[in-house]
């Protein structure tokens, strides 16, 4: 007669079919590539020097020293980064909010 069918029986065997076929299961695992956390570090020092080099054209175009041409795409530039920083913020807050909402 056949074992009787219980959770922990389910779970070894299982178990046993995921280590014959080198599926990995729970364990911790290495980490691959960079860290969300170290994604966003660059991506805002990435900003935070495009605001840095407007504010350069800026200043001189305000001591009549660059080019009108600088001075615009250095501007259009730093619109754009401002306006992506503002996209990610925007769905970090929302998945945030999302998070929130999920049932215990």
């Amino acid at each position: 007669m056949a074992d009787p069918i219980t959770a922990g029986n389910a779970v070894s065997a299982y178990n046993a079919a995921a280590k014959s076929m080198g599926v990995r299961g729970m364990e911790p695992r290495e980490e691959i590539g960079v860290s969300f956390g170290e994604l966003l570090q660059s991506v805002k020092d990435k900003a935070i020097a495009t605001g840095k080099a407007d504010e350069q054209q800026a200043m001189k175009a305000t001591a009549g020293d660059a080019n009108v041409t600088d001075v615009v795409s250095a501007v259009s530039a730093a619109e754009v980064t401002l306006q992506a920083v503002t996209a990610v913020r925007d769905r970090v807050i929302s998945a945030y909010q999302e998070i929130l909402r999920m049932p215990i």
